[in-house]
């Protein structure tokens, strides 16, 4: 008995110190969002913290830190290529509009 409340003990503290983390980082991606790093800087920190939230959350929170079956991994790499991939399409269909057409211009 004693046995599962140490395990539990444990589990908690990993989980308010995931929680104080996802806090903190929230608060920087606040403060970050207030300072001009350029356009595709302000982009790419914002993204790099929102990436170090999802693997806190995805380590701890859904337990994938503790996970043995390598078919789990294999799923979440997928996922990440196909995250990647979407993620590109934009940045490869910049020029994709027809001649003449100025893009981000309204009316």
């Amino acid at each position: 008995m004693g046995d599962a409340h140490a395990d539990i003990n444990k589990h908690i503290k990993a989980y308010i110190g995931v929680f104080v983390t996802l806090a903190i980082l929230t608060v920087v991606t606040v403060a970050a969002s207030r300072v001009d790093f350029t356009h595709w800087g302000n982009i790419t920190i914002a993204l790099l913290i929102a990436c170090v939230k999802a693997s806190l959350v995805a380590a701890i929170f859904m337990h994938l830190r503790w996970e043995k079956a390598p078919w789990i991994w294999w799923v979440l790499a997928l996922a990440a290529v196909f995250f990647i991939f979407l993620m590109a399409l934009p940045v490869l269909s910049v020029n994709d509009h027809p001649p003449g057409v100025k893009i981000g211009t309204w009316g």
